[in-house]
């Protein structure tokens, strides 16, 4: 083992700002993530990305031309002596935030990080270090594409199906581009398929159930161990994120809350300026085995059951086409500076196509092994991830040997 400061290992950069720049396919890193895609790169290769302020814990890694803001820190790195994504996973493991240097919004500066001690092993141990790690993170990354292939696929066939009305008809042929029927309707001011009706979802919906936040350890009756769902772990349950349910305990009493399969999760408080409440996702069978747990959603969500199970891709496909619209912004109230979503008004009151049966069940039948595929990708993503993080402090000091 060599010890060494940061400084010796990699040459830290300022980002610069982007909004000079067209739109392209380079992309645009800040602290919290990737940001859009522009026309130029300030820096081509491997480099490490450095929280400047914001979210310090956020350190990323990338191989590739890109652009970054003046929240993060890009790098050079010093092949010579240090694997770049074997540095890039010591740095994670590292607490930094004893080296915030903000007052208010956290912030690092170039010193601090130089001054970190680095103690590395020879560079073909790193090397071979980094490529069991990287082997993980690549199959989790291919595991996401397909993901995203598979879920643009079930979003086609609804679009094409439930939007363009170019369902299968009794002949198999597209219906609406086939010559079916089309009836206009006065309160969607629109043509939709003969025999289709125009509803709101409250009519498709059996019951709902209240979230419960419980407490944080076990206590009197409060011994029910959950997982808890907030609005946050909503696109991770999704595929879209990472989930951080935080473990809690609840009464006996509400274990009726408990989420089933069928269930939805929807978010009725939160959201932001640019972004609305009414965040969804729903349970399947795939779902629940991610989790050691029982699932239970916060008091900031909702939980509904629909009538007809042969609806649920139906009514996940229809509420998110709204979210992604913008139509929920409209349904927001605000009591003490949150926004609250007005969930019986708007099942009860905003109007929706209700297609037929059939089509309902022929789209269940396509979408549901679909998404079937989408959750067990999820969860042999989640189990490598643990692999990784369990294997990460071992092989970064020593203790599991690799060849």
């Amino acid at each position: 083992m060599i010890d060494y400061k940061l400084k010796e290992l990699i040459e830290i950069k300022n980002g610069r700002d982007y909004k000079h720049l067209s739109e392209g396919n380079i992309p645009v890193y800040g602290s919290g993530g990737l940001m859009r895609y522009v026309n130029e790169a300030l820096y081509k290769g491997e480099s490490i990305l450095l929280p400047r302020k914001g979210t310090l814990t956020n350190i990323q890694y990338v191989n590739e031309s890109f652009w970054t803001v003046d929240t993060i820190y890009y790098s050079i790195v010093d092949k010579e002596k240090v694997e770049p994504y074997y540095i890039y996973y010591y740095l994670k493991l590292l607490d930094l935030s004893h080296l915030n240097s903000g007052t208010g919004v956290p912030s690092m500066t170039f010193g601090a990080y130089y001054d970190i001690p680095i103690r590395l092993p020879d560079l073909q141990t790193q090397k071979s270090i980094a490529k069991i790690l990287s082997d993980l993170d690549t199959k989790i990354e291919l595991n996401n594409k397909i993901n995203v292939e598979l879920e643009a696929m079930a979003k086609l066939i609804y679009d094409y199906w439930f939007v363009q009305f170019d369902f299968p008809d009794e002949n198999g042929k597209p219906y609406k581009s086939s010559g079916g029927k089309m009836v206009y309707n006065e309160a969607l001011k629109r043509e939709i398929p003969k025999g289709w009706e125009v509803d709101s979802f409250s009519n498709w919906i059996a019951n709902d159930k209240s979230g419960d936040w419980g407490k944080e350890s076990e206590q009197g009756n409060y011994v029910n161990k959950v997982s808890c769902m907030r609005g946050a772990d909503l696109n991770g349950l999704n595929g879209k994120g990472k989930v951080k349910s935080p473990t809690r305990y609840v009464l006996e009493k509400n274990s009726h809350k408990l989420l089933e399969i069928g269930d939805f999760i929807i978010e009725i408080s939160g959201g932001s300026p640019v972004q609305s409440t009414g965040r969804m996702a729903f349970i399947t069978e795939e779902t629940l085995e991610r989790f050691d747990n029982p699932l239970i959603c916060s008091n900031f969500c909702k939980a509904v059951t629909l009538k007809d199970e042969k609806s649920i891709y139906n009514f996940a496909y229809e509420w998110n086409r709204l979210y992604d619209a913008g139509v929920l912004f409209g349904w927001e109230g605000k009591t003490s500076g949150i926004k609250n979503l007005l969930f019986d008004s708007f099942v009860t009151n905003h109007k929706v196509v209700l297609p037929s049966k059939e089509s309902m069940e022929l789209f269940y039948n396509k979408a549901k092994p679909i998404h079937a595929q989408i959750q067990k990708k999820l969860q042999q993503n989640q189990k490598l991830a643990e692999l990784r993080d369990w294997l990460l402090p071992m092989l970064m000091n020593g203790q599991v040997k690799v060849n």
